[in-house]
């Protein structure tokens, strides 16, 4: 990451030393997984598509602790993966929008606020800006070399109510509750680094 891009990052103190975490990050573009693998103080294993498990990735993936989802279905093996890293005291990263947009967490799933609640796990949310700014020459579908990408951790909070409570209701209000945390820090992140334009760096 280093080398290919001038990464810049705020917060990573706030990530929590040991125990479980959840990396909850936006998701403007494709590099945004790799550059908060790349920079973040503890290894983390994501939540990634199926689809991204494709050739040489594939066994690169599995190797180094990346969850294979399927996200067309209940994909119980992802499920149970992910538990697992949580409790084994590991960071599980996740993108709540469930797919590449406009990375304003504007739509959250309900994977987060499952993952969230059934372990316990604080949420440290991840704001990547700058990724999507500008398409590189030789490689369209990666940032600009050199660009400067901006990674910003916020402060780790607690979804659920602290009732324990795991029903319908208790996941939505979780849900509400994460997406309040997550777009303040967003607005914040772009305060800091002086990005007030699109999630992606876009102006």
């Amino acid at each position: 990451m280093h080398a290919l891009w001038r990464p810049r990052v705020l917060g990573a103190w706030k990530v929590p030393a040991s125990g479980p975490v959840i990396l909850a990050v936006n998701h403007s573009h494709n590099v945004d997984g790799p550059m908060v693998m790349g920079v973040a103080p503890r290894p983390v294993h994501f939540l990634i598509k199926k689809e991204a498990f494709v050739g040489p990735l594939d066994p690169f993936l599995t190797r180094i602790g990346q969850v294979k989802v399927d996200r067309q279905s209940a994909d119980r093996t992802a499920i149970t993966r992910a538990l697992d890293v949580l409790a084994a005291g590991g960071v599980l990263g996740i993108f709540p929008e469930g797919t590449r947009g406009e990375g304003d967490f504007a739509s959250l799933r309900a994977g987060l606020a499952y993952f969230a609640v059934r372990s316990g796990a604080p949420v440290v949310p991840v704001a990547v800006l700058g990724s999507a700014e500008r398409r590189g020459r030789l490689v369209k579908a990666l940032p600009a070399l050199r660009q400067r990408i901006d990674v910003v951790f916020g402060e780790p909070f607690e979804a659920g109510d602290g009732s324990g409570r795991r029903t319908r209701t208790a996941l939505d209000e979780a849900t509400e509750r994460i997406q309040k945390q997550l777009t303040e820090h967003l607005e914040l992140a772009r305060r800091l680094t002086g990005r007030m334009s699109a999630p992606g760096g876009r102006s």
